[in-house]
């Protein structure tokens, strides 16, 4: 049976050039929608498997409207826009696409996209048709097997629910967060807690490893294949074999091996340099502090292999966000170095307390590890009495910002913020921000790049987070 796809999309040129494009490559196209409304009543009669989905449409409802519905209705979307707005994407990334294609699109980007979009789907569903089976599966050795990882707030509480599901699975998994959060330790757990735990965990540091090479590193050579390969080599990827690679710093992959790493996860197959291509049983974890989409929007990350290693993305939060964590994996530290040196170390005294609540830790917890090594080998007592930090750059950027007066360009953009809050971040449309401050959205829109106003990097300054 043909995968049927409805169109929605206000622009009759591009509509129909889609159309061809789907048609021609063996899809069903059950019609074409220029509103939300008329969407509605297409899904509803033709039941399609996927839609490719225009942001802007006819009417006061938008593609991110839609796919909200789409959502609950579990039918995968691809969105189509020409739109660069900042605001606007990051509301379309917030309703968790299966894709996005930017007009003007190739035939070519389009069929890779339907690809990707369908098999990130079928993960999808087969994670959910499974999630409580993982649960019972993975609950007990969560409990009582990662005494490493040190935390009771509700952030780490939902990482190791996120942990539990995913181990029990062979799907990639991309781990997200600041240096120092902890990546590779969520992928030691992750591998722990599975059924490759028996077979090797290969860690890799892609941003370590040199330009010349990085290929041979990965997936090997063959004897006399390059100038200086003088006995065969086997890659990490061949290594890991029948276990788990966890590539670090994934960002910094080159694009060309870039290519070939997409093969291995599409393919399951590597090939040695000089060699012939190998079937691999690799389940792959990958990392980076970096943003990808930024990334991918400079050319430097592909977008086909962003989708296919975000089908379960971890978000480790910064140690800040943790409060509640910092002195339970302090005092963890505390004991851990204090064994290793053969010292009777006890604990803080109530000075060194307050610092270590009051400081805000830019380095997370690999920062406060060291902190906590470095005072056990200087302690001379019982009790940790003096801490020596660095100078705290964000809280004296605060102070200095609550000690003068603000100017009208920090007033308004106060204002606005404030109104898109009340919104919940919705710019344009029947209740947005634009309405309630009755401006055009694109004189709106105007105001918030001058004045610096961007959802993602507010909550990130704000020690909010949106994801928790």
């Amino acid at each position: 049976m043909r995968t049927k796809i409805l169109i929605v999309e206000d622009q009759f040129i591009e509509a129909n050039n889609m159309q061809g494009i789907l048609e021609r490559a063996g899809y069903k196209v059950t019609g074409i929608a220029r509103s939300v409304p008329i969407a509605l009543k297409m899904v509803e009669k033709e039941k399609p498997d996927m839609v490719m989905l225009d942001i802007l449409l006819q009417g006061n409802l938008t593609g991110i409207d839609l796919a909200g519905k789409l959502r609950e209705m579990n039918i995968a979307f691809v969105y189509l826009s020409a739109n660069s707005n900042k605001e606007i994407l990051d509301a379309a990334k917030a309703t968790k696409p299966y894709g996005f294609l930017v007009k003007p699109f190739r035939a070519k980007d389009v069929l890779i996209m339907l690809d990707v979009a369908w098999y990130l789907h079928q993960q999808v569903e087969e994670e959910a048709k499974n999630r409580e089976a993982y649960l019972k599966r993975a609950g007990s050795a969560v409990s009582g097997g990662l005494p490493e990882i040190i935390g009771n707030s509700p952030a780490i509480a939902r990482i190791m629910n996120s942990v539990k599901i995913v181990s029990q699975s062979n799907t990639a998994v991309l781990i997200l967060g600041e240096s120092g959060t902890g990546k590779e330790l969520i992928a030691q757990a992750i591998h722990k807690l599975s059924d490759r735990k028996n077979k090797p965990l290969i860690v890799v540091n892609c941003g370590a490893l040199p330009a010349n090479l990085i290929e041979s590193e990965l997936f090997g050579h063959e004897k006399g294949s390059f100038t200086g390969a003088f006995n065969r080599r086997v890659g990490k990827f061949e290594q890991a074999d029948g276990g788990t690679i966890f590539l670090d710093e994934i960002g910094e992959l080159p694009l060309d091996l870039q290519t070939k790493f997409l093969r291995v996860l599409q393919e399951k197959e590597i090939e040695r340099i000089g060699g012939n291509s190998k079937k691999v049983d690799v389940r792959v974890i990958a990392a980076t502090n970096k943003n990808l989409e930024e990334e991918i929007s400079a050319g430097r990350f592909r977008l086909d292999l962003y989708y296919r290693l975000n089908i379960f993305p971890i978000l480790l939060p910064p140690l800040r966000e943790r409060q509640g964590d910092i002195l339970l994996l302090a005092d963890y530290f505390l004991k851990k170095y204090a064994v290793k040196q053969g010292k009777s170390i006890t604990g803080f005294s109530d000075d060194v307390i307050t610092q270590i609540r009051n400081y805000s830790w830019p380095g997370n917890v690999r920062e406060l590890e060291n902190m906590m090594e470095r005072s056990v080998l200087l302690s001379m007592g019982t009790l940790i009495t003096s801490l020596v930090l660095p100078k705290d750059k964000r809280k004296a950027s605060i102070e200095i910002e609550a000690d003068r007066q603000k100017t009208m360009e920090e007033n308004e953009r106060d204002h606005i913020l404030a109104t898109l809050f009340k919104c919940d971040w919705k710019v344009f449309g029947e209740g947005g921000a634009a309405e309630l401050l009755d401006i055009n959205v694109s004189t709106l829109n105007s105001r918030m790049k001058k004045l610096g106003i961007n959802k993602k990097h507010y909550f990130k300054n704000s020690g909010e987070n949106k994801n928790d």
